[in-house]
């Protein structure tokens, strides 16, 4: 028997399941500058990164830990692509738990990253968060986890 969430009730967590997120994938225009921004100044690792010839795509995945723990994003890069993709009105944003958002935000802004929400509380009391741009435009959401 299963059970439904609702808004005032959410739904029991199953006790074991077999299913684990893997990874979101973002389609980037310039792979460089997204491995940077991703690598160099949000601290992911490159876990790995191959070029497919035949189809004439690159995928690289980047992460803070092991695909085989944590879910990791998946940077897909077309060769022919040569117009910015359109992020479109369904995608939201990727959120990352950091332990000093007000440092990550100004090192961030300091290498030139849009921060179209800087850090501070949330409207209704909680979390310091802030939003930030990679360089396709995809926002990153930044949730202070002390």
């Amino acid at each position: 028997m299963s059970q439904t969430a609702t808004a005032e009730k959410p739904a029991t967590a199953p006790q074991a399941t077999p299913f684990r997120m893997l990874h979101t994938m973002l389609r980037v225009l310039d792979l460089e500058k997204s491995l940077d921004f991703y690598v160099n100044k949000m601290g992911m690792r490159l876990l790995r990164r191959q070029d497919y010839p035949g189809g004439e795509f690159t995928l690289a995945f980047v992460g803070y830990g092991d695909e085989k723990d944590q879910a990791v994003i998946e940077l897909t890069h077309n060769w022919g692509q040569k117009e910015p993709y359109t992020i479109g009105s369904g995608y939201g944003h990727i959120a990352i738990g950091v332990p000093d958002i007000y440092g990550l935000c100004e090192r961030l802004q300091s290498a030139g990253v849009k921060i179209p929400r800087p850090p501070g509380p949330m409207k209704h009391g909680g979390s310091v968060i802030a939003f930030v741009e990679d360089p396709d435009g995809y926002k990153v959401e930044l949730i202070e986890k002390k």
